[in-house]
């Protein structure tokens, strides 16, 4: 039986720029937030951290850094996927060696690889590491929902620890319980489903939210793997105008600017994502106001 790698909030967290370059003195600061917070995961370089407009480089010198930081208080996931198979090993085998704990890999984009192609893909990733992954699944981006019946395949593997689900299809989560090995791990990849999800067995959510509130996403997670659903529902309904604005602009454009309303000016993001609209900053300024 495979352990859990994380039960509650896995922040996504956002790469802080200055100058165009990472802001390191920052990246203390947000990761001192979240573990001060209880936070005992987060992932870095993924969709949030603006992945695609980082180099190999700078990833590795990101989670170094950060696994330096931290120590043994929080455990650092590094987002390490491609659409490039060969290129997804070497970086995860660097990742490895700069000291992640795990790894983020989502499903290869622009390619459209088959159901064969992605059991092939993530079995040669899972055979070049000794860390555990978490398969990210995350159609609207990547142009592909990877199928139950490849969670089914890939759940054998030793070292892929669960699914980073991203779709927005509640009854997919019915099918991976039922098809897929209790062990399987299945954790939330949109923050306004993070209830619903844990209410079917979910263990837990990777969140773009909690970079901002990481005590209430926290607070709201653990009353649902608790049992309390009362308590889970009602945070989930309070923090919902939160969770819409953050999906009203593309992910982490909206994100970037509440840190920065809330005193954490983590920088624009790179081209080609581009600041806040007027329309959306008022929208934003309503919400801390």
């Amino acid at each position: 039986m495979k352990l859990a790698l994380f039960a509650g909030v896995c922040t996504a967290m956002v790469t802080p720029f200055l100058d165009g370059k990472i802001n390191f003195p920052m990246l203390q600061i947000l990761l001192r937030r979240q573990m001060d917070a209880g936070i005992g995961s987060v992932v870095l370089a993924g969709t949030t951290g603006e992945s695609a407009t980082l180099s190999d480089e700078e990833k590795l010198s990101l989670f170094r850094h950060a696994k330096e930081f931290v120590g043994d208080q929080m455990q650092i996931f590094a987002g390490t996927g491609s659409n490039d198979t060969k290129h997804a090993i070497a970086l995860s085998i660097a990742a490895q060696n700069a000291g992640a704990d795990g790894l983020l890999i989502v499903s290869p984009y622009y390619n459209k690889a088959t159901a064969d192609g992605l059991v092939a893909h993530y079995r040669a990733i899972s055979e070049a590491v000794d860390i555990p992954i978490i398969l990210y699944n995350v159609p609207s981006r990547t142009g592909v929902d990877m199928p139950v019946s490849v969670y089914q395949q890939l759940a054998q593997l030793p070292n892929i620890a669960g699914i980073k689900e991203a779709s927005t299809d509640i009854g997919k989560i019915l099918r991976i319980r039922a098809e897929c090995p209790e062990d399987f791990c299945i954790w939330a990849g949109n923050d306004h489903l993070t209830v619903p999800i844990l209410s079917l067995g979910g263990k837990g959510v990777i969140s773009v939210i909690s970079n901002l509130f990481p005590e209430q996403m926290n607070l709201m997670t653990h009353a649902a793997l608790d049992g309390d659903f009362d308590t889970a529902s009602a945070l989930q309904c309070h923090m919902l105008p939160w969770t819409d604005f953050l999906g009203c602009e593309v992910n982490p454009i909206p994100i970037k600017a509440a840190m920065a309303a809330y005193g954490y000016d983590c920088g624009p993001g790179r081209l080609p994502l581009t600041p806040l609209s007027p329309r959306n900053q008022k929208v934003l300024s309503s919400l801390v106001n």
